[in-house]
């Protein structure tokens, strides 16, 4: 269940503290916050975006507390780290397989269906290890001229 603020659309708490146990995280205050927001939808956020919306509606949770409960989060599989260039990381709440089409001029991210993409020639894997997943950010940018 959605709580709609007007702006800021936040999952019910009760629901969210529920999801983090079954991801076996301890559904702290801050962390309920936090995911109430970035999970209320399939979204791309910054560690600042994030910031500013868990904020905006009185809550007083730390950017170092943010970026801790995302490291958390990253961890436990509950989202996604897509890092777009190397200072630009976005966190994606929609961790069905997909890839992101990333448009350098806007800063937008946008999800690309993976079933539309195909991928061939992977090398061959070192002895031991198998294939977990495959991270694919296409970069655009405008035309000049």
């Amino acid at each position: 269940m959605v709580a709609n603020s007007e702006s800021n659309p936040r999952l019910a708490e009760e629901d969210v503290a529920e999801l983090l146990q079954k991801h076996g995280i301890v559904p702290t205050r801050q962390r309920v916050q936090i995911a109430a927001v970035l999970l209320a939808h399939p979204q791309h956020l910054s560690a600042d975006q994030l910031l500013q919306l868990v904020n905006q509606d009185g809550a007083a949770v730390a950017k170092a507390t943010i970026y801790n409960t995302l490291g958390l989060f990253v961890k436990e599989g509950l989202v996604r780290e897509v890092m777009v260039e190397r200072a630009k990381v976005f966190y994606d709440s929609n961790m069905a397989r997909h890839y992101h089409l990333y448009d350098v001029d806007s800063g937008e991210l946008r999800d690309i269906d993976a079933a539309g993409v195909e991928v061939t020639g992977l090398p061959d894997l070192p002895k031991g290890t198998r294939l977990e997943g495959m991270d694919l950010v296409i970069r655009v940018r405008r035309s000049r001229g």
